[in-house]
């Protein structure tokens, strides 16, 4: 292990002492999964299936689960660690931890508000908050609410020579949004039974039985009442005015689709004053191949298991992407983040950071407004914790922590595949 005292040279502010009602929170809802069964109690249950399911029979979530829990760490002790700091850099601006909110799409509909509620959280903390773009609030108004920590997720609009998704790139430039992420591993539509059981239609549709569903919930039509039906608010300039959710989801589904091909990604990465991150990557060849196409950092991802059920686990992959591209990018991990310990794990395996999503959708399930913010105490103690019990005294140390990891991908693997 690294016997390095350092830590970055720029740090974010000392965190405040803990209120009375901040500690009543943490000893009543200590954990993600406390969050998580709060929330299913709360929330209308298309809300809670929407927030909590994914692709297929939910293996792809079962399979991040537990690929991650098998990660074994090393401790090592005979030194003061007192207590350790996270903080971290990330393209040179510095977070309270290497934690952040993944892109979430149409948040709204797991909890109204959603969007204000996780950038207010993020920036009083100084955690990353990636912007969906298919989010209630535009990209200006993250911007004001989230200037130090706002990244923006892309999805593919590519007819006219990508004349939305260029436009969407000249407004983040203007807005001061700090990292643009472009998403490919959505190349084509899946179903999501949960959310079809639950009466969530595709394109979404705000039906009786959706509104019965909804009025049984108190919390999430108080939170409705204070932010309206969610809308695809940053793609609104590109549409009719006034048009209805379900034209709106229409014209989405016929503007967008696809991912991102390499020729694209220059033209983005041409386009784009400031770090490029490519989201999906799963193979290391894809790694090598964005950093030849320009690009700052990748996100190590199976989509949280909502897209296909069938891919690796993404921790499993991501040593060996790591050692192919770490000193040529910054790689970043997201998918079944549900701790301190489960971020530690992916620092520890490779990653600059950890982002989390579905457990921030349970966190406002369960708390409303208070929950981002409650969530991120909770996480960043956890990982203060973990790397205290482990000897480290910062990140950096962090990283050269011993692993066992016996779902790991290997060389061969990945060349076998060929």
């Amino acid at each position: 292990m690294p016997d390095s005292s350092s830590v970055p040279p720029e740090t974010v502010a000392v965190r405040p002492a803990p209120t009375p009602q901040q500690l009543a929170l943490k000893r009543q809802y200590p954990t993600a999964f406390d969050l998580r069964e709060r929330a299913r109690r709360r929330l209308p249950n298309f809300a809670f299936e929407y927030a909590d399911g994914g692709a297929g029979a939910d293996n792809g979530i079962k399979r991040n689960w537990n690929a991650l829990d098998a990660v074994e760490m090393v401790p090592r002790y005979g030194r003061v660690v007192s207590p350790p700091s996270a903080d971290t850099t990330i393209f040179g601006k510095p977070y309270a931890a290497p934690i952040g909110i993944a892109p979430i799409g149409g948040p709204g509909t797991a909890f109204p508000g959603a969007e204000t509620y996780l950038a207010h959280a993020a920036q009083a903390v100084k955690v990353p908050y990636t912007l969906g773009l298919l989010s209630g609030i535009d990209i200006e108004r993250a911007a004001e609410i989230a200037p130090d920590v706002l990244w923006l997720q892309l999805y593919r609009f590519s007819k006219n020579d990508h004349k939305i998704g260029l436009d969407l790139v000249r407004r983040a430039q203007e807005a001061g949004v700090n990292v643009l992420v472009l998403t490919v591993d959505t190349p084509t539509r899946t179903t999501r039974p949960r959310e079809v059981k639950s009466g969530i239609m595709n394109p979404f549709k705000l039906t009786m039985r959706l509104r019965l569903d909804a009025m049984r919930s108190p919390h999430w039509m108080r939170s409705l009442g204070r932010n309206g039906i969610p809308r695809f608010t940053s793609l609104a300039p590109y549409m009719e005015p006034g048009i209805d959710l379900a034209k709106a989801s229409a014209f989405i589904r016929r503007e967008s689709g696809g991912a991102f091909t390499w020729d694209e990604i220059k033209l983005y990465r041409d386009k784009w004053d400031g770090p490029l991150v490519l989201k999906g990557v799963m193979h290391p060849d894809d790694a090598e191949r964005a950093v030849e196409s320009g690009l700052d950092g990748i996100f190590v991802t199976n989509h949280g298991g909502r897209q296909i059920d069938a891919l690796p686990a993404p921790i499993d992959v991501l040593p060996e992407i790591a050692t192919r591209v770490g000193g040529k990018c910054t790689v970043l991990y997201d998918s079944g983040l549900r701790s301190g310990v489960d971020a530690a794990r992916a620092v520890a395996l490779g990653a600059e950071a950890a982002f989390a999503g579905k457990s921030f959708l349970w966190s406002l399930g369960a708390l409303g407004d208070r929950g981002p913010a409650h969530l991120i105490d909770v996480y960043i103690d956890d990982i203060c914790a973990t790397m205290g019990q482990l000897g480290c005294r910062n990140i950096e140390e962090l990283r050269g922590v011993i692993t066992r990891h016996p779902g790991a991908y290997t060389v061969a693997d990945f060349t076998s595949a060929q």
